[in-house]
């Protein structure tokens, strides 16, 4: 028997929700705002922007009683083992629960980006190597399997994934980005959605918006952006990681947008997100934003100031710890200064998505679905496999011209470079050992992570591994970036570059083993980001990209170079020629490529897409099933596939759009639609695409979007510069204008021929 409406768990969530609020105080609607962030009052350095010029210390005991709307990083904050972690955050929950007069729990969250950020829970390859893998299904089974992790142990929301697309990769948190094209970056970051999303996991998109695109690729750099690039560029992933992927909550930007800050940005988190978009989520500080508004972008004098620009513009819950949404903004609506229907708003939909957890039900339990369990696993091998299998995917063979790997068996081979034995170099900035680890150097990495030096000893037990060049039949340079945090690393947030060369004098060790030796050179690269490699074209061997592979990728990249894998991964982000010709991405109009304008020339050496195999493809049979169809209308476009070599092999099949004449300068060429193909030997299969007309539209002018009819043509290729076949079409009838609710897919179907 329920006593109160929004304890019957038979009634609609905005009933109950509603009800609940209606029954709060000004201080318990406040508290539902407000987050903690045990421990991050710790001596050491910030894993948040000036953490510990911000953070205040607060009384929990002043605070419980009116509730708690967050918990931050109850794992991610210190080494924790996960049992203990598990058990220390149920007792907290039960003490929050047990203070307030409605027994209403926190909401606790931690990041996710590259698995749980936990200490021994498994290590995923970063975002930008997802990328890489142009596989959306196998992100969204890795996005599943960290989900049910978090959410055994009493995690309800990830922070996770990062949507931005990269503009300028010079930026420090590129890595964490998935890549420069906004159509890869939606339908990835959606699969990972929608994988959080189905183990209960609140899914938070970040940045919204434009924080990749700073000027100079500087952190939280301002955002000088025009309405048609943030349109068409910038926000179609967050679309359809809401609209598709199930997406629950927003987290803004630090940047601003023409001078307005994210955080206080009411036309993005209210009249788009909201009004035009139609979320009912939660929106989330980045972590200290709010205060940002005063300390850092100064639109504000004071902590209150803060608090009524953001919850004003649609910030919901202020996010690590508690500075503006509490005492300040408490006396702020007392005063008048903040109308109480603003907090009312925000607090009902906290206290929703609560109730969509179950946190408001009757029989909730502090005790998490493992509690049971004699041991917490965070690593278990199916994880780690599943770390293998998105490692593999995601390396990437940028050249092999001299025909060199896969590696002899039996070879002499020379394994040098800063990063040949170092297990750092397989870690982004997001995992636990260099985002918190560092600060522990006393404690176990907390998981195995074989360093290359390793793997290649594991995978080539009968040949001969040396540092000494001279002793080789072929030398392995393994270079890359050590991700850190605000200056700490050379890849990572608050590690910005002033331009594209390889970091810590690695371009001059290059240059120096080059001479040295008249063996081929093969060189690795274990990075998060594209350097720029024109300088040693045509002196290298081969060259091997991995983008921070996880704890599996001294294996996965050991496996490419063995031929035990033969890799399939695609850039997500272009390689440039040269250190200074950024910021370049192949989504540029036609004065953007090279030409008599200027005496630069920006074209990559490596384009986005491109990657090499160790079996050979065939494309045959092009065709469009219409030679013209209505501007709401859509064709299939084919093509069949046939591994023409000796082994087994994927092929990334790639459709791109080129629109040569529209009202606006507009791309070149755009990606649209791709596909994984798998084949073994001889054996081919047909790619459908179901190419919509919606997939043709572009921004004339803020806030319209059109499909006009026209001459388009269809590009199946290999890479945004390879293309295999061209395909015309005609778009008919009238121009359309189109919205949220059109076609942002192109569906792809491979079918396997019999032989």
């Amino acid at each position: 028997m329920h006593h109160h409406p929004w304890q019957d768990t038979s009634r609609p969530v905005e009933e109950r929700a509603a009800d609940l609020l209606s029954r709060m105080t000004l201080e318990e609607k406040l508290a539902q705002l407000s987050s903690v962030w045990p421990g991050s009052e710790a001596d050491g350095d910030d894993v948040a922007p000036l953490q510990h010029e911000v953070s205040e210390t607060v009384d929990l005991d002043a605070l419980l009683p009116h509730g708690l709307g967050q918990l931050t990083r109850p794992f991610g904050t210190a080494p924790v083992e996960p049992s203990e972690g598990m058990r220390a955050l149920a007792a907290f929950q039960a003490k929050v629960a047990a203070a307030n007069r409605f027994g209403i729990p926190a909401l606790a969250h931690e990041e996710c980006l590259t698995g749980f950020t936990a200490w021994q829970a498994t290590i995923f390859p970063t975002p930008l190597a997802w990328g890489a893998t142009f596989d959306p299904a196998l992100v969204r089974e890795m996005a599943a399997a960290i989900g049910a992790s978090m959410r055994s142990v009493g995690i309800h929301q990830g922070l996770s994934p990062v949507l931005d697309v990269v503009r300028d990769p010079r930026w420090g948190r590129t890595e964490e980005s998935i890549g420069e094209d906004p159509y890869l970056v939606a339908t990835l970051a959606t699969a990972y959605v929608a994988g959080l999303e189905s183990t209960g996991i609140v899914s938070t998109l970040k940045h919204f918006a434009g924080y990749s695109a700073s000027r100079g690729a500087r952190n939280h750099g301002p955002v000088s952006i025009g309405p048609r690039e943030l349109a068409d560029v910038i926000l179609p992933p967050f679309e359809m990681a809401l609209r598709e992927g199930g997406a629950r909550s927003v987290m803004h930007a630090y940047n601003d947008v023409d001078g307005v800050p994210a955080a206080a940005h009411t036309e993005l988190l209210t009249d788009l997100l909201r009004d035009a978009w139609g979320f009912d989520g939660t929106v989330v500080s980045d972590y200290f934003g709010v205060s940002f508004l005063e300390l850092a972008h100064h639109v504000a004098d004071s902590p209150a100031r803060a608090a009524a620009l953001a919850l004003a513009a649609g910030v919901d819950v202020e996010l690590p710890g508690l500075r503006c949404y509490g005492e300040p903004l408490l006396k702020a609506v007392r005063s008048g200064e903040v109308p109480e229907s603003l907090v009312d708003r925000a607090a009902l939909r906290v206290l929703r998505q609560k109730c969509e957890l179950g946190l408001l039900d009757p029989d909730w339990s502090a005790e998490a679905p493992a509690a049971s369990a004699d041991r917490v696993d965070l690593d278990p091998p199916a994880m780690r496999a599943l770390a293998r299998r998105v490692a593999e995917e995601s390396v990437v063979l940028l050249d092999n011209s001299r025909g060199v790997l896969p590696l002899h068996p039996t070879a002499r081979i020379a394994v040098v470079g800063p990063y040949a034995d170092e297990r750092a170099a397989m870690l982004g900035c997001y995992t636990f050992p260099r985002h918190v680890g560092v600060e522990h150097p006393e404690l176990p990495v907390g998981v195995e992570i074989p360093t290359l030096l390793d793997a290649l000893g594991a995978e080539l037990p009968g040949a001969a591994l040396t540092d000494a060049p001279a002793d080789a039949d072929i030398v392995i340079a393994v270079l890359g970036d050590r991700s850190g945090l605000f200056g700490r690393g050379t890849s990572g947030e608050g590690c910005d570059a002033e331009d594209l060369t390889l970091p810590d004098g690695q371009a001059a060790f290059l240059d120096a083993l080059l001479e040295s030796t008249d063996k081929p050179v093969v060189l690795v690269l274990l990075t998060g980001r594209p350097y720029a490699l024109g300088r040693w074209e045509g002196r290298l061997a081969a060259v091997v990209q991995a983008f921070f592979p996880g704890e599996e990728g001294g294996p996965a990249v050991a496996g490419v170079l063995t031929g035990r894998v033969n890799p399939s991964g695609r850039l997500p982000v272009s390689v440039p020629r040269g250190a200074g010709g950024q910021p370049w991405t192949y989504l540029v109009p036609p004065l953007g490529l090279k030409g008599d304008a200027s005496s630069i020339d920006p074209t990559p050496l490596y384009p986005f897409g491109h990657g090499l195999s160790y079996t050979s493809f065939a494309w045959e049979a092009a065709a469009c099933g219409a030679d013209a169809v209505p501007t709401d209308g859509s064709a299939e476009v084919r093509v069949t596939v046939r591994n023409t070599g000796e082994r087994a092999g994927t092929e990334v099949v790639q459709l791109y759009l080129h629109d040569p004449v529209a009202r606006v300068a507009r791309p070149v060429t755009q990606l649209v639609g791709y596909a994984r193909v798998a084949l073994e030997p001889g054996q081919a299969a047909e790619v459908v695409f179901d190419f919509h007309a919606d997939l043709a539209s572009y921004t004339v002018r803020p806030g319209e979007r059109i499909v006009e009819p026209g001459a388009v043509e269809l590009r199946l290729a290999a890479s945004s510069a390879d293309v295999r076949h061209t395909v015309p079409l005609t778009l008919t009838g009238p121009e359309r204008t189109v919205g949220f609710d059109r076609r942002m897919t192109c569906g792809a179907e491979v079918r396997v021929l019999q032989p």
